[in-house]
C-alpha cells in the first residue's frame, strides 16, 4: 500500500504543511509510489461506517451490561446433599420456570405478608426441557400441592440449613430459595436441572403487556368475583397486563375449579403466548428481543449462570427452531394422596415412565426430530413409537469366567415398579443365568429409578448384574448396609430383561402449542350474563 513520508514533530509545531509530490514526480524513497486519494464521498461513507460500528459495538456492551445489572441471582441447588448427576448427557437443556406467589415489595397490592412473604410459595412450577437437536420442546406442570420428599437444602445468605422433610407439599420448597425446588425436582426425577427462573407477579403482567397481549377464549362469559376478579366475555379475549395476571391467578374459574383445572389453564395461556411470538418472530428480532428481557429481568431472580446475556440468546436460538406441534405440554402423572385427598401424590408408573424419557430426551410428540450427525443428539428421541432403547453407560464386560460361584450370591430382587409381579421374569433370568439363589425381596414403595444396592466385598458381583441386564454403572450404590446385593426395580423398567427400554405413558402430552382454535371451560358457579 502507498505512503508518504511522516510529518516531523517539529513541522507539525511550526504548522508547516507537508510537501506533496508536484505532477508524476516520485517522493524520496525507492519504495514509496504515487498516492491516489480516495474520492470525497468514499472517504466520508467509510468513516460513517467506522462510527456505527464504534458506536454499536458499544451500545451493544452497554445493553448486555445493563441486562446483567437489572437480574437478581440466586444459587442452582440449595440442596445440602449435592446430587450426583446420573442422567445421561444427551445435550438437552432444562430449565425450572417458578413463579412466586409473595406480597413483599412491589407485590403487596395482591394482599399481605399474613398472605406470603419472603420466597413465598411457588405456585406454578414448569420445567421446560429443549431436545438437544432443538426439534423438541415438553413443558411439564408439577402440583403445586404435589407430596414429594423435601431434601435439606441450606440458604444462600444465612447458611440456615432447614431440615429435610420425608414428604412435604412441593410448593413449600421455595422457602428456603429457588435452588431448594431444583434440589427437589432433581431428586424427584433424576435430572440434573441446567437453569431456574423466578418470576413474580409484576413480571407476568410486565411481560404480557410488553407483548402486546396474548389471546385467550372462554365458552361463557364469566367473572371470578371471589378469587382473581377475571372478567372476561364468551369468547376470545386479548389480555394483559392485570388481567392476563387474573387469568392464570384464578383458582375457580375453570373447570371442575381444582388445581389441576388451573394448571390446564396456564398451559392454554403459554401455548397461545409461544404461538405469537412465534408468529411475530419475536426470538429472532434481537431490537425487540432486548426490549422484552428487559422488561422481564427487572422482576427475574435466575441462577448465577443464566446471569449473562450470551446465556439467554442461546436459548431463544434454541427455542426459535423448533415447530410449534412439537412443543409439548405436560402434566406430572399423579393422582390423590392416600393421607390427604386434597392433596396428590405421585401416580405411578406412570410418573416414573416419563421421567425416564425425559432423562434419555425422549420425544414425546408424534412428529419424529430429523436425524442429525451432531455428537450431542445421538441420545434416544429419534423414534415416534410409544417405547424406544436408550442409551446406556453399562458396566463393564463381565469376565468370561465369574472368579465367584453363582449358584450361591445373595442376591435379592425389591420390587419398586409399580408393577404387580414384576420380579417374576427378572428371577427367571437370574436362574437362567446360574444365579440360583436368587430371592424376591417383595413389592415395596414406588421408586422411579432402578438402582442395584451391593454390600462389602459384592461389587465384582454388582458390575456383572449391570452387564447382565443393561443396567448403566451409574445405578450401581454401594451400601453397607446391605447383605449381599439388592436389584430396586424402578418404574423406569417396567417390562422386559433388558434395562433401557423407555415407555412414553399414553396420552401424557396435554396439548400442544399448534392447538389454538380450543376455549376453555368455565366453571358454570362463575357464569355472568
Amino acid at each position: 500500500m502507498g505512503r508518504r513520508r511522516a510529518q516531523t514533530a517539529a513541522a507539525g509545531a511550526a504548522n508547516v504543511p507537508p510537501v506533496e509530490p508536484q505532477g508524476d514526480a516520485e517522493p524520496a524513497g525507492r519504495h514509496f509510489k504515487p498516492r491516489h486519494r480516495a474520492p470525497l464521498w468514499l472517504r466520508i461513507t467509510a468513516v460513517a461506517v467506522c462510527a456505527v460500528l464504534v458506536v454499536g459495538i458499544g451500545s451493544v456492551g452497554f445493553l448486555f451490561m445493563h441486562l446483567q445489572q437489572n437480574v437478581t441471582t440466586a444459587p442452582l441447588n440449595a440442596g445440602v446433599a449435592q446430587q450426583k448427576a446420573t442422567k445421561e448427557d444427551t445435550g438437552s437443556l432444562q430449565i425450572l420456570i417458578l413463579g412466586t406467589d409473595t406480597r413483599d415489595g412491589k407485590n403487596s397490592e395482591y394482599g399481605t405478608a399474613a398472605d406470603s412473604t419472603g420466597q413465598g410459595n411457588s405456585d406454578v412450577m414448569l420445567l421446560m426441557n429443549i431436545s438437544a437437536d432443538n426439534s423438541q420442546v415438553s413443558v411439564t406442570s408439577f402440583p403445586r400441592d404435589l407430596m414429594v420428599p423435601i431434601p435439606a437444602c441450606r440458604d444462600a445468605k444465612t447458611g440456615t440449613v432447614t431440615p429435610a422433610q420425608p414428604m412435604g407439599q412441593l410448593n413449600s420448597a421455595l422457602a428456603a430459595g429457588p435452588g431448594c425446588t431444583v434440589a427437589a425436582i432433581n431428586e424427584l426425577t433424576g435430572l440434573t436441572i441446567d437453569h431456574f427462573m423466578l418470576a413474580d407477579f409484576t413480571a407476568v403482567k410486565e411481560l404480557s403487556s410488553a407483548l402486546g397481549g396474548v389471546e385467550v377464549c372462554v365458552d361463557h362469559a364469566m367473572y371470578d368475583v371471589n378469587g382473581s376478579f377475571l372478567k372476561l366475555p364468551k369468547g376470545k379475549s386479548l389480555v394483559q397486563g392485570e388481567q392476563a395476571l387474573a387469568f392464570l391467578r384464578t383458582r375457580h374459574a375453570f373447570g371442575d375449579s381444582s388445581d389441576l383445572a388451573r394448571i390446564k389453564a396456564q398451559q392454554y395461556f403459554l401455548g397461545s403466548m409461544v404461538r405469537k411470538v412465534k408468529s411475530e418472530g419475536t426470538l429472532t428480532n434481537l431490537p425487540r428481543l432486548y426490549t422484552l428481557a428487559d422488561v422481564v429481568t427487572k422482576n427475574l431472580t435466575i441462577d448465577e449462570n443464566l446471569a449473562n446475556v450470551p446465556a439467554m440468546i442461546s436459548i431463544a436460538t434454541r427455542l426459535s427452531k423448533i415447530d410449534l406441534a412439537n412443543v409439548a405440554f405436560v402434566t406430572v402423572p399423579n393422582e390423590p394422596y392416600v393421607a390427604d385427598p386434597n392433596r396428590v401424590q405421585l401416580m405411578e408408573p406412570a410418573a416414573g415412565q416419563f421421567f425416564s424419557a425425559l432423562r434419555h430426551d425422549t420425544a414425546l410428540t408424534k412428529a419424529a426430530p430429523k436425524p442429525t450427525t451432531a455428537p450431542a443428539t445421538s441420545a434416544a428421541g429419534a423414534s415416534t413409537a410409544p417405547a424406544t432403547t436408550a442409551p446406556a453407560t453399562t458396566a463393564p464386560a463381565s469376565p468370561t469366567a465369574a472368579a465367584y460361584d453363582k449358584a450361591i450370591q445373595p442376591i435379592s430382587v425389591a420390587n419398586a415398579s409399580a408393577v404387580t409381579g414384576r420380579a417374576v421374569e427378572l428371577l427367571k433370568s437370574l436362574a437362567g443365568a446360574g444365579y440360583t439363589a436368587a430371592v424376591s425381596a417383595g413389592d415395596v414403595p414406588a421408586q422411579n429409578q432402578t438402582q442395584i444396592l451391593y454390600g462389602a466385598n459384592m461389587a465384582d458381583v454388582a458390575a456383572d448384574m449391570a452387564t447382565l441386564f443393561k443396567i448403566p454403572a451409574t445405578a450401581l450404590k454401594s451400601d453397607p448396609a446391605i447383605s449381599g446385593l439388592q436389584i430396586v426395580v424402578g418404574t423406569d423398567w417396567t417390562a422386559g430383561t433388558e434395562y433401557g427400554k423407555v415407555v412414553v405413558p399414553k396420552d401424557i402430552v396435554s396439548s400442544t402449542a399448534a392447538q389454538g382454535n380450543e376455549c376453555l371451560t368455565v366453571n358454570p358457579l362463575y357464569y355472568t350474563n
